[in-house]
């Protein structure tokens, strides 16, 4: 794009919007335009610091609620489906309420609602708090990207993009690292007391960056609320079915069946209504745009393969190392760190280089961490695992950063609120599909690698018995009857099994999240040549 079309642009947003004169391409950009977009962009990293941050507390959670694993689910569950449901209501909602009053708004509910969250009494109360919250919340991940797009000029937009890019993927890693500190220190209820101080900086961030807008109700009554219906009903059923499909064994189970059937309702109600409506509440179209479309598409299999690599590495040393969540944050933060370094080099690099480069050269990173993770053993912990998740720490960036400016590509400025919004959507839709996914892959991979060990330790192998009768002297030697001793060597024997089968069936895991993210890196190339307009970049051609 050329700096005449990105200042034509940046006036025309103003026209659409209704909001102050904004500085056009090479402007300074004032104090306290940064304050509003670092306040945003604070919102962000919180809303999505909570999807994960309740994953290393689960346990005590559960046991202070006196609920099961598995109804301990839905505790992440409510608070994802609330969310996946009000990211595209955000363009609507800014209209109506003006971002200012709407992100002050939401931000003070969200803080009500983490604290609500944290004196929940039972299961019940939590799930509700817990769907609330996410719906509050879910909104400052689109408006911080929409900041971005509206407040800053185009060669100021690639470090904008950097920062909403460590906001994306930041958090996840961050997430069960302050989670686990935070319990082990404080009690579970602290991880939703925390939100109180960026909450705070952000109401006050916003109140002082952003200029007031008057109230557009008028935005209510025309607005395809048949259509709404059924996004909420075709995405919060998708999401259910996602997030619960594996617990019930998929369609064996009839509620899951039940659910497939209305997310593939809503979200067929969806797509014909916005087709039939001259100004849907978001532009589905945008998917038809090639760069936008490629994008997105990639933008869900980065969720898949952050939100995934951020599920199967905790369950492992949980599981298999034994760590406490403490130290399972330890080794997690590694992901995140060395993103504060890397990515004002990237966003430097984005405006010089092809963006398809830079974002190949990021999915081979990830997918060589994964496959680092694709060979572990019962003995791996923190020193094997650091080399794997500083690569995928150097990775993230390159890919989230390019991904933002291939789908901003070409979009026009009365569509950059939807366009946050779906390019938003799309990612935690992938994320969702990740974990269900390496879920169900966990569950059967485990079952096919226990019945091959267990063909091949029998009790007629000579290995085998020479193994039980070790155990069995073992045993003795500690006391136990001989009958007793036998029965332990046993139980010792298939603990084994079990454990190498779980082993086994988390190296498969990485290796599918690897497999898909290098198998990308051709889909990549079919968009066109990109640049962030800024560092001297020529923009897009």
């Amino acid at each position: 794009m050329s700096g005449t079309t990105n200042i034509n642009s940046v006036n025309s947003v103003n026209s659409v919007n209704s909001a102050p004169a904004m500085p056009q391409n090479g402007q300074k950009v004032d104090m306290r335009t940064w304050i509003a977009v670092g306040a945003g962009m604070l919102g962000a990293f919180m809303a999505v610091l909570d999807i994960q941050i309740t994953n290393a507390s689960l346990k005590d959670i559960l046991g202070t609620l006196s609920a099961t694993q598995e109804e301990g689910s839905w505790i992440s569950t409510a608070y994802l489906v609330a969310e996946i449901i009000v990211i595209p209501l955000t363009a609507l909602l800014t209209r109506v309420f003006g971002a200012r009053t709407y992100m002050m708004a939401t931000t003070a509910l969200f803080l009500l609602f983490s604290t609500l969250c944290g004196a929940a009494w039972n299961l019940g109360s939590m799930i509700v708090f817990r769907m609330a919250q996410g719906f509050t919340g879910g909104a400052l991940i689109p408006m911080a990207f929409t900041l971005v797009m509206l407040k800053l000029p185009p060669s100021k937009r690639a470090v904008g993009m950097a920062i909403f890019g460590l906001t994306a993927t930041l958090a996840p890693s961050m997430g069960p690292t302050l989670g686990g500190y935070l319990s082990e220190i404080y009690g579970w209820p602290s991880i939703f007391y925390i939100n109180w101080v960026p909450g705070l900086l952000l109401i006050a961030g916003i109140a002082y960056g952003l200029d007031d807008e008057k109230t557009q109700w008028s935005q209510l009554f025309k607005t395809d609320w048949l259509g709404i219906g059924f996004m909420a009903l075709g995405l919060g059923c998708l999401t259910i079915f996602l997030e619960e499909g594996n617990s019930k064994d998929w369609f064996d189970s009839g509620f899951i069946i039940a659910f497939a059937a209305l997310a593939l309702v809503g979200l067929l109600g969806w797509i014909v209504t916005s087709a039939m409506r001259p100004e849907p509440f978001v532009n589905l179209a945008l998917y038809g745009q090639r760069n936008f479309l490629v994008a997105t598409a990639l933008s869900a299999v980065f969720g898949m393969a952050l939100y995934g690599s951020s599920f199967l590495l905790p369950l492992f040393l949980g599981q298999i190392a034994a760590y406490s969540p403490m130290q399972i944050g330890e080794v997690i933060m590694w992901a995140g760190l060395p993103q504060l370094f890397i990515m004002p080099f990237v966003a430097k690099l984005s405006g010089k280089v092809d963006n398809r480069i830079l974002c190949s050269f990021g999915l081979l990173l990830f997918g060589l961490s994964c496959l680092m993770n694709a060979y572990m053993d019962a003995g791996t912990g923190y020193d094997q695992l650091l080399a794997s998740q500083v690569v995928r720490s150097l990775g993230q960036p390159f890919v989230m950063l390019t991904l933002s400016n291939f789908a901003m590509q070409g979009i026009a400025p009365k569509d950059m609120a939807s366009a946050s919004s779906l390019f938003n959507m799309t990612r935690n839709l992938g994320g969702s599909i990740g974990i269900a996914l390496l879920a169900t892959s966990l569950s059967q991979r485990e079952h096919f690698h226990s019945q091959r060990l267990g063909e091949a330790i029998n009790s007629f192998a000579p290995a085998t018995q020479e193994r039980l009768a070790a155990l069995t002297q073992s045993f003795i030697s500690k006391g136990y009857e001989a009958g007793m001793a036998a029965d332990q060597a046993l139980k010792a024997i298939d603990g084994i099994v079990r454990r190498e089968s779980y082993v086994m069936s988390y190296n498969d895991g990485f290796f599918i999240v690897a497999a898909i993210l290098l198998a990308c890196i051709p889909v990549l190339w079919m968009s066109d040549k990109v640049k962030s307009p800024g560092s001297g970049g020529g923009g897009a051609h």
